[in-house]
């Protein structure tokens, strides 16, 4: 508690003090937990082969597993049918589709990202769910693999 006797300048002291304090605590508190995340990390050179292979894994979706396929209307959608029905779509379609399905983004920020009206987002969208659908129905009994 500030004393009434004190002058100006003790308090200015005090308050330089009382911050040096606290600058230099949070500096040890920095220098500490660098100390223990570096006792915990280890360098990729450090690995051993085995732990070395623990660290990925390999997506065997396309490599002639065939992948997970599923029946709509008596049709069997596989992958390799919906990634061919997506690269049939014009490269801004198919951005403005990727985004909106696969990276959860709304129109408005689909929009801000293309530089483009939010309504152009929603027709390229909508268009391109029909162009999508309408390839699937047609396409659907010829990818069977």
């Amino acid at each position: 508690m500030i004393e009434p006797d004190r002058t100006e300048w003790q308090v200015r002291c005090a308050f330089n003090a009382f911050c040096k304090r606290v600058l230099k605590n949070e500096a040890i508190n920095i220098y500490n937990e660098r100390q223990q995340r570096q006792a915990k990390e280890m360098t990729f050179s450090d690995l051993t082969p085995q732990e070395k292979n623990q660290l990925y894994t390999l997506d065997k979706l396309y490599e002639g597993e065939g992948g997970q396929s599923f029946q709509v209307a008596g049709k069997k959608i596989t992958p390799k049918l919906l990634a061919e029905a997506l690269r049939t779509l014009p490269k801004e379609k198919r951005k403005t589709v990727l985004l909106y399905y696969f990276f959860n983004k709304s129109d408005v920020e689909i929009a801000e990202l293309l530089d483009i009206p939010r309504s152009t987002v929603q027709y390229r969208r909508t268009s391109s769910f029909k162009r999508l659908k309408r390839f699937l129905e047609e396409h659907a009994d010829e990818w069977d693999d």
